[in-house]
């Protein structure tokens, strides 16, 4: 099946489009789609980053100069006409089942001319809350709802949805355990890719001689600084400079604090508990800022008071570094490309009477967990056949809930809205999850276990799922063999991580 993503990069636009773009692609490559991209040359265009990644790229035309870009009219980001653009777009293509579109240039005329000429599922990236005329619109902004976007399309909202590369979740287990190194921490500057303000100078001119600490600096060659912040990198015997990482991941674990700018970095700090300050360098990434401000996860600083207030917030994040760990650690797991492919992948599969969907369970939930605990049906097959109290459930899934290890599942019906049953995943050790699931009796006999198996093996396919079953629980043992677990024994299943 072919995917055609859309997207750009430039000195103005910046790298953040195509590296979420990148992350879906591999995720869909990995999944044998055949996938490419179309972009417009243009100074910082990314095109030859996206070729040694093993991606065809298309190249469009523009019929305007960069020099006449305004980075606050998100119109002029084209280069052309949205029209000319979505023709052009069409023709170079010729055929695509999925059209996959990250631009702030790119609303809902583009999709109507695209979505007529190559009748394809066409899905919108977004942060703006923007018009579309999309099948599926994906924002990943922490707090974001759906009921913000209206039109055509399905909306995967919030933070579940962050596109982060795979290598993030692999490391959260680690992450999870990490201890603060005070006695002389790493911090990591990173701002971008492209850094136009020369935020990166500006606190590292703040920072260096005044804290105890050892720097990493990634600033790349798009960067019109680059040389600058380089020469100034090579004066100081604590300062790394990088110009590429491959592993952003294992770069992240290895640092204690991190200072950048908001956007999809924020989302891979939060999955490995970085704590941050965070200086936002565009209007739009103010939300980002604000959303991570009330979880209390981040401190920030104004791009026109690094100089006044970064030494202070240093100290701040210093002293209280366990609470902002573990605040972070809360806020995302790594898993939202996995549920994005999920999503789109779902759109060709054959259609069953129930859109059978996973999200997490909250404290409202609890009450109704707790019933289909107490059931009879429930406790017959259960582990431990006792009826819990209300208060001791009431505490047992409390902390769950705030486990930042463990997955506690809602199955329910995305059509509707209905709960449908409780599907857990509790770590045992590294990559190793006991499966934990449930129905609830009303909805018995309609193949709901089973398909929410079958999702969690997509979704946590690098993890290795064990189960136990009693002897006697028939249903369950013809339950786990159809989810194609493998039976070691009497009572024990396990499916391995692909």
């Amino acid at each position: 099946m072919k995917v055609i993503f859309r997207a750009d990069a430039s000195t103005m636009i910046g790298t953040g489009h195509i590296m979420r773009c990148l992350v879906v692609a591999d995720a869909l490559r990995e999944q044998n789609y055949a996938v490419s991209f179309a972009c417009i040359p243009q100074e910082g265009d990314m095109i030859p980053y996206i070729e040694n990644r093993g991606y065809e790229v298309l190249t469009l035309s523009a019929s305007s100069d960069l020099a006449n870009v305004d980075e606050l009219n998100y119109s002029t980001w084209l280069l052309q006409s949205e029209k000319d653009d979505a023709i052009e777009f069409a023709h170079l293509v010729g055929s695509a089942e999925i059209v996959v579109v990250d631009h702030y240039a790119i609303g809902k005329s583009w999709h109507k001319q695209v979505i007529n000429q190559l009748n394809c599922f066409l899905v919108a990236i977004d942060d703006l809350v923007r018009e579309h005329h999309a099948d599926l619109i994906i924002d990943q902004t922490l707090g974001r709802t759906p009921e913000e976007y209206s039109g055509r399309g399905k909306v995967l909202s919030g933070i579940d949805y962050a596109m982060v590369a795979p290598k993030f979740s692999k490391l959260r287990a680690q992450a999870v355990s990490k201890v603060f190194n005070d006695k002389k921490p790493k911090i990591l500057v990173s701002m971008g890719g492209v850094d136009q303000q020369n935020a990166t100078l500006q606190s590292l001119q703040a920072l260096v001689g005044q804290v105890d600490a050892n720097f990493t600096v990634l600033l790349g060659p798009r960067s019109p600084h680059f040389q600058v912040v380089r020469d100034w990198c090579a004066l100081h015997e604590n300062i790394e400079h990088k110009e590429f990482e491959s592993d952003m991941a294992r770069l992240m674990l290895e640092h204690d604090i991190a200072i950048g700018a908001p956007g999809t970095t924020s989302w891979e700090r939060a999955c490995l508990g970085l704590p941050s300050i965070l200086i936002p360098l565009a209007d739009n990434q103010k939300t980002v800022c604000e959303q991570l401000l009330k979880c209390n996860s981040v401190l920030t600083v104004s791009l026109d008071e690094i100089g006044n207030l970064l030494l202070n917030q240093y100290y701040e994040l210093v002293s209280r570094w366990s609470q902002y760990h573990a605040n972070n650690l809360k806020l995302c797991d790594g898993l939202g490309v996995q549920r994005v492919t999920f999503e789109i992948h779902k759109n060709f599969k054959p259609k069953t009477s129930i859109d059978l969907s996973l999200r997490k369970a909250t404290q409202n939930d609890i009450k109704t967990v707790y019933d289909w605990q107490s059931h009879p049906s429930t406790r017959k097959f259960a582990l431990n056949t006792e009826v819990p109290s209300w208060d001791s459930h009431y505490r047992w899934m409390s902390q769950k809930l705030e486990s930042k290890c463990d997955y506690f599942y809602i199955i329910f019906d995305s059509g509707s809205g209905d709960k449908l049953g409780v599907l857990r995943l509790d770590l045992t050790e590294p990559d190793n999850y006991l499966v934990s699931i449930y129905v609830s009796p009303e909805h018995y006999g309609r193949g709901i276990a089973l398909a929410a198996l079958n999702i969690v093996s997509e979704l946590h396919s690098d993890m290795t799922l064990h189960a136990t079953v009693l002897e006697e629980n028939t249903a369950s043992h013809r339950l786990f063999k159809k989810a194609k677990f493998i039976q070691i024994d009497s009572r024990s299943y396990i499916r391995y991580a692909s």
